[in-house]
């Protein structure tokens, strides 16, 4: 199963810094997410950059294969002043 690694204020609503996802393409693998953490989360997701592999995935992102040794990042937008 993938691995999806959470950051910031995606961490904070997941309340986990990592989790292994089941599911055969980053749709599917983000769906459960959702599922798993709820609201908040999904609002977070929202507004994030998500990253297969260490790249943006290409054309249909959530179409994008995903398998056991693949890596997810949620990096939400950063503010600052």
């Amino acid at each position: 199963m993938p691995t999806m690694l959470l950051f910031a204020a995606a961490r904070e609503a997941a309340g986990r810094a990592c989790d292994v996802i089941p599911g055969s393409t980053l749709g599917e693998v983000l769906d459960e997410a959702r599922r798993r953490y709820g609201g908040e989360f999904a609002q977070v997701l929202a507004n994030s950059r998500v990253w297969l592999n260490g790249e943006t995935p290409y054309d249909d992102m959530r179409g994008a294969p995903c398998e056991d040794c693949d890596e997810i990042a949620v990096l939400p937008p950063i503010s600052g002043g």
